[in-house]
């Protein structure tokens, strides 16, 4: 490679100017000051929010119907939640919603056995799924807006007859396949036991994000079929669902065709609700100790934070777009780029109903020091702790947020969505504006602050994975000798051994409000 000196024309160049200043002092000349620039004023921009063309109503029934008319294409969404997820299991029964995503694809009383998809398939429906969280379990499909009568009476069908199809063998098999997901993707995953761990210790006992919503082998393998029933028919009800219809469609016809294929479904009994839990918090940092047969190392970092929505909420969304979000990121320009320490980094708000989870990541080189990437990962966190970002930082971390919101938003299947979304977790589903606004009312100096506030370093989990040959993949917790007196924390039937936590709490959590 060669350098400036080497060049000829930047040599003369040089020449030139040293000649130029000696002239100047030759001559009693003082040399020419360069003039002071001004730094570049940084631009806020702020995207308008769509104008959405959107009407509510509710069946007598109690089934909520939300109908966003849009004609830039001859399709039309259909998106069905159900308002359960792991959440409102009740104990012993931890998985069942997601045990429902799978059968209610299995048929009902007038669709034969396996042949839902095969039904939409045939109308050109593309988009076909389902998915199971902690708050929801959601029904969805994209269809040509000419056969939307067909989606609507295979939806309806599985929601007023589903039970009239539901037998041993069909439970037996989904069973099966839910607990070959539960193998593939926490079993037999690296890493896949960690999220677990990390529920079960930010979340208290009697919390009810304190297991995860694939389920447990034990509550899955010990259903019966009236289990099963019991649970549909709290659950999977029309007054505990919200339909949206997003795209070609005229309101008049589709509320009509709502009307004629929800409308007879009787309405079910009033849908068990927990109480609500106390708010969540740390009295201190709590180490966890895993050990899994991989290569490289990770620490996770996990604090209780304010539920989806709330005042914090969208801060944190910032700070997680700060410190991973691109190269020039925070946590990935010092860790990965300058340090060469981690492969990865990734930290997020995880925004939930009743309490939500901030997450940081960290995947160390082969050989890294778990405890030597907390240390690394904390001096960036306290740089941001006491100093706010520059203006410029700031904004492209905005304007990445709030044009990633407007974009996921074009389609009309991610719309849809976002509007059951905007329904469940705040009741009005024409929210976008509001939504974009918590970003754009978000000033760099709100960062320390938020991370002061619900990111303190004395109060969190912390948690190790540390290569080991011989363990499993997914992860397994260390064991203390018995005679340690070591902060790390372990579990045994959701008890951590070596406290002396309250029945039914966690150490290092008060005692949590709700019962099972």
């Amino acid at each position: 490679m060669r350098t400036a000196s080497q060049t000829p024309l930047h040599r003369a160049a040089l020449v030139a100017a040293i000649a130029t200043s000696a002239s100047a002092i030759a001559f009693g000349q003082a040399s020419p000051q360069p003039r002071p620039v001004a730094p570049p004023t940084v631009q806020r921009t702020t995207v308008a929010p769509p104008t959405l063309r959107i009407e509510r109503f509710t069946l007598e029934n109690g089934l909520e119907v939300i109908l966003n008319e849009d004609h830039r294409a001859p399709t039309v969404t259909v998106n069905l939640w159900y308002h359960v997820g792991g959440k409102d299991e009740p104990l012993g029964r931890n998985g069942f919603a997601h045990l429902f995503e799978h059968l209610m694809f299995q048929g009902s009383r007038h669709v034969p056995e396996d042949t839902y998809f095969l039904e939409l398939e045939r109308i050109g429906a593309t988009g076909i799924n389902g998915t199971t969280g902690d708050d929801r379990t959601n029904y969805f499909e994209t269809v040509p807006s000419a056969r939307l009568a067909t989606a609507l009476w295979l939806e309806s069908d599985r929601m007023g007859f589903l039970l009239d199809h539901v037998d041993q063998r069909t439970l037996d098999s989904q069973r099966e396949v839910v607990l070959n997901e539960y193998r593939q993707n926490y079993e037999n995953a690296p890493y896949g036991a960690v999220w677990q761990f990390l529920h079960r210790t930010v979340f208290p006992q009697t919390h009810p994000y304190h297991r995860i919503p694939i389920g447990t082998p034990e509550d899955l393998a010990n259903a019966t079929l009236e289990d099963v029933r019991r649970f549909f028919r709290l659950f999977y009800v029309p007054n505990n669902a919200t339909l949206v219809l997003s795209g070609d469609i005229n309101p008049r016809d589709a509320r009509r065709l709502v009307q004629q294929y929800f409308g007879p479904i009787p309405r079910g009994g009033d849908v068990p609700r927990r109480p609500l839990p106390a708010p969540v918090t740390l009295s201190r940092d709590v180490r966890v100790e895993v050990e899994a047969g991989v290569q490289a190392p990770q620490i996770y970092l996990a604090w209780p934070t304010p539920k989806y929505f709330a005042p914090g909420d969208a801060e944190l969304d910032l700070v997680g777009n700060l410190l991973s979000h691109g190269a020039s990121s925070r946590l990935y320009r010092r860790l990965v780029r300058d340090q060469q320490v981690a492969s990865n980094v990734s930290a997020f708000q995880s925004s939930m109903e009743l309490a939500s989870m901030f997450i940081i990541v960290v995947t160390g080189r082969p050989g890294q020091s778990p405890d030597a990437l907390l240390r690394a990962t904390d001096a960036e966190l306290d740089v941001l702790r006491t100093t706010a970002p520059a203006a410029d930082e700031f904004e492209r971390a905005r304007v990445d947020l709030t044009t990633s919101l407007m974009f996921s938003i074009e389609s009309t299947g991610a719309r849809a969505d976002r509007l059951n979304l905007y329904r469940q977790y705040v009741g009005e589903p024409n929210y976008v504006a509001t939504d974009i606004a918590r970003y754009n009312n978000a000033t760099p100096a709100d960062v320390p602050t938020t991370i002061q506030t619900h990111l303190p370093k004395e109060r969190r989990v912390s948690l190790f994975v540390f290569p080991t040959p011989g363990a499993p993949v997914s992860g397994r917790l260390r064991r203390a000798p018995a005679s340690s007196n070591s902060r790390v924390v372990h579990f045994d039937d959701d008890v951590i051994q070596g406290q002396t936590p309250r029945p039914g709490a966690v150490a290092g959590h008060p005692q949590a409000g709700g019962a099972r």
